[in-house]
């Protein structure tokens, strides 16, 4: 053997070496939690190396790098594949504040404790808590979602943020996929969108292993997923054994090359590789292999049997030489550039700080509207409309659009310059996800972890398509945008299918999502100015189609009171009221109008606008109580929705005037008198709530 026969042996021999110590790391792990899925790391080990190895633009030294490309294990059980990955790049860890430490983002301790309490390695990946992860991903479809967002952001910023000789931004995302990625909705949505917006960036990788969790995938899957993809506009191309790192390189360089369109690797893998008695089963799926199997797979690859989680001499260097050193040049050479980019755009520069960092820039709140008081007044819908446009063109970074429902949504920007995002159009800060909420939430996610501020909207009715997007938002303390109009059986003639009833308990439900229901237009401004400034949480805005009265600011308490969440909009003389209405969204005019009767019959009432319980229940005890008093036990909640929750608020003795049913067809004006929301109803409801004392 001549001697560049010896060396290419002897890479050959490292490159096994180290696919094999992804795939046992992932083995051991999961033994010792008793619990995980070995089988999808051990098939795509090589995958992933040979994608990390050669062509992830990436920089472990600094996983904050704004121009790495993005790593998506969208089936996010096979998570030990991402922290063997992490672990061997030796992936630095990033605090709270941003900054790059010195530590790993997952030693070797940490992928011992997998799946346990408190740990960095959680048993599907958390981007808030292990660096190195750009998303949280587990519910399957949701992380290809999120690349497709990715791929949006990559292009949007090139179109805005690159210059002559200064291209900044460009990244590509890669995206892991699994035959449950592609059967749920949401990845097909996304791929449709993806397709239809040509983002020639994005390569999703299919882990085709024909096997699913309870058993061979044949049972339930058995489409053309390449003429599939064909027909949603890919470049579709093959890897016939995940084992030959030649041909992944060539997929890998087949995508690079591709510039009109997503590219899909399909990749046919053995789940379980090397399993005498599991490879190719579910036996290998959700579940440790067993200390027996295990000696007998370590035997297969050439491993010590006894051995665990080791990692052979040579395996951390060639991670060093391969990734470490090609990211720390590609880094390099790109902060010289950027230096140059800083120099002569500060302006951009200082932009692309403020993404980065979730902040926001100056002037962000300037001319914003504020209304008149108007007894005729204007749905939420159209004064958010109106606000949104204010704040999207004091940050540029702002964009959004709605699932086919811009017009009624009233969330077309539509000052100078906003433009549509489209293939040919990638400026555009109009989105058009479709008739595709389920990808639309998962695309909003994807941008604004990105850095883009993002908002995506609907009817309120069908935020259950997007719940498990708006809830990986709030795990992932991610501040997505979500608006939802049509919010109550105030939609009217189109029916119970489209009136919410349940959505508002339901979401309030959520940990970590802020819900605000503004009561009129001027509620609407406030709530914006709390949208934008959110870092870490989530928001859905819940925002009706019918008028509702701009309140007299001048009568009744400033619209600034939001900010607390809830605020005393009127009150009785001396502030000692003997019955409290607390009302949000359309209802907060109903309190007022019920609060004018009784206080013209004598009664002592105040009515509480509360746009967000989130929000009150931050604030400190002194104020909770100034605003709702524990002496006064007559309180009356008045929401078109479920009234589930509200009894935290109202107590025993307390009224709920709310929905017990779904809605009705029928005029609005028909359907309040129908179901009680009438002023009559709430005077009746506040006095019995008085004779409970």
């Amino acid at each position: 053997m001549v001697a560049s026969e010896q060396v290419l042996a002897t890479a050959q021999q490292l490159d096994t070496l180290s696919i094999n110590t992804i795939r046992t790391l992932a083995i051991d792990a999961v033994e010792q939690a008793n619990s995980g899925h070995p089988g999808a790391p051990m098939g795509l080990a090589p995958v992933a190396y040979c994608l990390w190895q050669n062509f992830l633009r990436y920089d472990p030294a600094d996983p904050t790098w704004l121009n790495r490309d993005r790593f998506v294990l969208s089936n996010g059980h096979a998570s030990m594949l991402l922290y063997a990955m992490l672990h061997l790049a030796e992936v630095r860890r990033v605090d709270k504040q941003g900054h790059v430490l010195k530590d790993l983002a997952v030693p070797m301790e940490e992928i011992k404790r997998f799946r346990q309490l408190g740990s960095l390695t959680p048993g599907h990946p958390e981007s808030h808590i292990t660096s190195g992860i750009e998303t949280t991903t587990g519910p399957l479809g949701q992380g290809v979602g999120n690349s497709v967002g990715m791929a949006i952001a990559s292009r949007w910023q090139a179109a805005n943020l690159n210059r002559p000789d200064f291209e900044i931004l460009d990244f590509n995302v890669y995206a892991i996929c699994s035959d449950g990625d592609l059967m749920e909705g949401v990845g097909g949505e996304a791929a449709s969108l993806a397709g239809h917006l040509k983002l020639s960036n994005l390569c999703w990788i299919y882990d085709n292993n024909h096997v699913t969790l309870d058993g061979p995938a044949d049972w339930s899957f058995s489409e053309d997923v390449a003429t599939r993809f064909v027909g949603y506009g890919w470049n579709i191309t093959r890897v016939a054994d995940a084992n030959d790192l030649t041909m992944l390189s060539r997929a890998f360089e087949t995508f690079l090359h591709t510039k009109d369109r997503p590219t899909l690797i399909i990749v046919d893998t053995h789940i379980g590789y090397g399993s005498p008695h599991k490879q190719d089963t579910n036996a290998a799926h959700g579940e440790p292999l067993g200390e027996q199997e295990v000696r007998l797979v370590k035997r297969f690859y050439g491993w010590p049997e006894d051995a665990k989680f080791l990692v052979p001499d040579g395996v951390r260097e060639q991670f060093r030489e391969r990734i470490g050193k090609r990211g720390r040049e590609l880094r390099a050479k790109w902060s010289d550039l950027f230096a140059g980019y800083s120099k002569k755009y500060p302006d951009l520069a200082e932009r692309l700080g403020h993404m980065q960092h979730r902040e926001l820039p100056a002037g962000w709140d300037k001319d914003l509207p504020t209304f008149p008081a108007d007894a005729k007044g204007m749905a939420t819908r159209e004064s958010s409309g109106k606000v949104l446009n204010a704040v999207a063109q004091n940050i540029p970074w702002m964009i959004g659009g709605s699932a086919d429902l811009a017009t009624s949504n009233k969330t077309t920007l539509k000052f100078e310059g906003a433009g549509d995002f489209e293939a040919a159009t990638p400026a555009g800060r109009n989105l058009h996800f479709g008739v595709r909420e389920h990808a639309m939430g998962a695309c909003v996610n994807g941008l604004t972890v990105s850095g883009i501020r993002a908002f995506g909207a609907t009817f309120f009715n069908f935020s259950d398509y997007m719940r498990a997007s708006i809830r990986l938002s709030a795990l992932m303390q991610c501040p997505s945008i979500f608006i939802f109009t049509h919010d109550s059986i105030g939609v009217g003639e189109d029916g119970p299918t489209h009136q919410p009833i349940e959505q508002l308990a339901s979401l309030r439900a959520m940990p970590n999502l802020i819900v605000l229901r503004p009561g009129d237009a001027n509620e609407v401004t406030e709530a914006w100015k709390i949208i934008a400034q959110q870092q870490s949480s989530p928001v859905a805005l819940v925002l009706t189609r019918q008028a509702l009265p701009t309140l007299d600011r001048s009568k009744y308490a400033p619209a600034s009171g939001v900010a607390k969440g809830a605020y005393i909009l009127a009150d009785s003389p001396g502030g000692k009221p003997d019955v409290i209405l607390l009302g949000t969204g359309s209802e907060v005019s109903l309190c007022v109008d019920a609060y004018e009767k009784l206080k013209a019959d004598g009664v002592k009432a105040r009515v509480v606008s509360m746009p967000s319980w989130e929000i009150f229940e931050k604030q400190d005890e002194s104020y909770k109580e100034s605003v709702l008093p524990s002496d006064v036990t007559a309180r009356v909640s008045v929401e078109m929705a479920a009234t589930l929750g509200w009894a935290r608020y109202t107590g025993l003795k307390g009224r709920n005037v709310g929905m017990h049913r779904f809605g009705a067809s029928a005029p609005l004006k028909d359907l309040l008198k129908y179901f009680g929301f009438t002023v009559e109803t709430v005077v009746k409801e506040a006095r019995a709530a008085m004779a409970e004392k």
